[in-house]
């Protein structure tokens, strides 16, 4: 016996990844429904080797359904997650909208899978940022053997996180610089995409860090502990698919960097790669369409008495959203509604 299972926002980027991890991963279910807004209805989407066509959320009834994965923005998610919840269908999703709700957990399943029993507060868990998510998943098992103090974070996030405006902007501007009778057109982002990077990703708060920097150092102390600092600069750069994250960690004891390659090659989700040579490490483009998350370039860091640095690299689409919200339906499935 397997799941009903929704999937709202399925035309957007995340939501259609959502459907191929569902696919990939064989998740048991029974029955599927694919929504969307009113002025996409009728739309295609794949479903393995199915076609389906996408169904008005505004009129959707949740009654009877096991779950559904929120790909939409915190606005839609507002409206219409207390609905599904209220109707017996736990949520699980992927906007910021409940990421910092006490009452909601916040979860990535290879660091704590087990605050996943908190979601019957509201019927509603939350999926972390893309960025959080794949730095989490390296600091986890570094965390249980050395205990972290301080985490100092660089970014450098690619367009979809944007979602496909953003992707359109890079494509677009590109062509643009290479026919000099095109305009280059800012819409998206705040200065020239292509061939630059831009430190700069949501708004901007009282204290100078934007919120971007903000999701991260909140929701590391919420999935990890409360006691880590982290400070992070959030970038934009010129790349399609795929987050990299220049992450310098401090640790309480003394980590040799030998074992922290051990630690994080036997770590669920963690990928090394890490050779001294020419193309020993990982970038973007090589990890779109896979599920783990890339650790390269880690070495000792001399300058502080117990710290480590480290390249991390992850399909943002996969790990920083839809495959971690397919991770979290399978946990639930398998330790709370146990019928698949």
């Amino acid at each position: 016996m397997g799941y009903r299972v929704a999937v709202v926002g399925a035309t957007g980027n995340v939501g259609r990844e959502m459907l191929n991890i569902l696919a990939e991963r064989e998740f048991p279910i029974d029955e599927i429904a694919v929504l969307a807004s009113r002025r996409s209805l009728g739309t295609e989407v794949s479903f393995g080797d199915k076609t389906l066509k996408t169904q008005d959320l505004d009129t959707f009834d949740f009654t009877g359904w096991d779950m559904a994965l929120f790909a939409v923005g915190s606005g839609p998610t507002k409206e219409y997650a207390p609905k599904a919840a209220a109707a017996g269908c736990v949520v699980i999703d992927n906007s910021s909208l409940y990421r910092y709700d006490p009452d909601v957990p916040l979860i990535v399943p290879e660091c704590n899978a087990e605050a996943i029993h908190g979601y019957t507060k509201k019927n509603i868990i939350a999926n972390p940022n893309c960025s959080t998510a794949q730095m989490v998943v390296a600091l986890k098992p570094l965390h249980e053997r050395a205990k972290i103090k301080r985490v100092v974070v660089s970014t450098y996030q690619s367009v979809s996180g944007a979602g496909k405006e953003g992707m359109d902007e890079l494509w677009d501007q590109t062509k643009a610089i290479y026919n000099p009778t095109s305009d280059v057109e800012t819409k998206k982002f705040t200065k020239q995409i292509a061939f630059n990077v831009i430190p700069h990703i949501d708004v901007f708060m009282e204290d100078g860090s934007t919120k971007e920097e903000w999701k991260m150092v909140a929701e590391t102390k919420k999935i990890l502990d409360s006691k880590i600092k982290v400070t992070a600069t959030c970038v934009r750069v010129p790349v399609f698919v795929g987050h990299s994250e220049a992450v310098n960690v401090e640790f309480e004891d003394f980590l040799d960097e030998d074992e922290a390659r051990d630690i994080l090659r036997e770590a669920p989700g963690c990928m090394v790669i890490d050779k001294r040579e020419d193309g020993g490490y990982v970038t973007p483009i090589e990890c779109v369409g896979d599920f783990a998350t890339f650790i390269s370039r880690i070495r000792q860091d001399s300058t502080i008495e117990n710290g480590l640095n480290m390249w991390v690299v992850s399909d943002n689409l996969r790990k920083g959203a839809a495959l971690n919200a397919v991770q979290i339906a399978e946990v639930l499935g398998r330790e709370c509604l146990k019928k698949g």
